[in-house]
């Protein structure tokens, strides 16, 4: 009898050990992964932060701005087909059908991630003379989807604005207050409460006072927040900064940068669904 429960006792032993070891080792196996992962995204920072720093240096053209952003001397800011593409930024893409801030199709081969400020003088260029280009040409054809991140980085104004186009957004008005905040003149009158509420009127905001609400709550700072922190943990310092389809591009480049980008990633992504 003991030498039958000393058996069982040694089995019982050497499966909890070689259960521990299954535990240890996938503990390891996922450790492993997200040093990966961080390492990944740690590497791309250092681009993304370099390349949004020569974004925004005075004196630089936009044509200097494409060749330190790809690394390459020809202005091409693509390079190769899909230079410098990082994964882990293909996967911030969040394509959620119900997000107000996103505009074209949640399965569109191609997404842009766009992290912008209100304030920002190279974010409005790009507002009005390149992005109604490539919605008209991608987005209405089902190509690409381009989602909006607040990045606030030129203080409480900032804030205020980005606070304030979330609000629009629960009412269905984000892109109509995009436009609106970024008119040209917009952003000189300031984005005090009051010229909130005129953004939020002509963009056709239904319940202005609602808006206020939105506003000025917690849930506004939090998805704000939310946004303006994965910018940081990219690396952007300045803005607009870009990826598409996991490929950062940095400030406010020509049309041709941007469509280069844009056929690239289709392009490879037919090739994904053919494989």
């Amino acid at each position: 009898m003991s030498s039958s429960t000393g058996k069982s006792s040694s089995s019982t032993s050497k499966a909890a050990a070689r259960a521990q070891q299954a535990a240890r080792e996938k503990a390891a196996a996922r450790k492993k992964k997200n040093i990966a992962v961080v390492a990944g995204v740690v590497a791309v920072a250092a681009i993304l932060g370099v390349a949004s720093y020569t974004a925004s240096k005075p004196g630089k053209s936009s044509t200097a701005t494409a060749e330190k952003s790809s690394g390459s001397g020809s202005g091409d800011s693509a390079g190769s087909p899909r230079e410098g593409v990082y994964p882990e930024l293909a996967a911030l893409a969040r394509r959620d059908a119900k997000d107000p801030l996103a505009q074209g199709k949640a399965d569109a081969p191609v997404v842009m991630i766009e992290y912008a400020d209100f304030k920002c003088g190279f974010c409005g260029k790009f507002a009005r003379d390149t992005e109604p280009d490539l919605v008209k040409k991608y987005v209405e054809d089902g190509t690409l989807r381009i989602e909006w991140r607040n990045f606030p980085i030129f203080g409480e104004d900032s804030e205020r604005a980005a606070r304030g186009a979330w609000a629009a957004g629960r009412q269905g008005k984000f892109w109509q207050f995009h436009e609106a905040a970024y008119a040209d003149g917009a952003k000189e009158k300031g984005f005090g409460d009051g010229r909130l509420k005129e953004l939020a009127r002509e963009a056709g905001v239904g319940d202005v006072e609602r808006f206020a609400r939105d506003a000025g709550s917690d849930a506004a700072r939090a998805a704000v927040k939310k946004d303006q922190e994965e910018g940081y943990k990219l690396g952007a310092t300045s803005t607009p900064s870009f990826i598409v389809n996991g490929q950062p591009i940095a400030g406010a480049q020509p049309d041709a940068v941007f469509e280069q980008a844009i056929d690239a990633a289709k392009a490879e992504a037919a090739k994904g669904r053919k494989k």
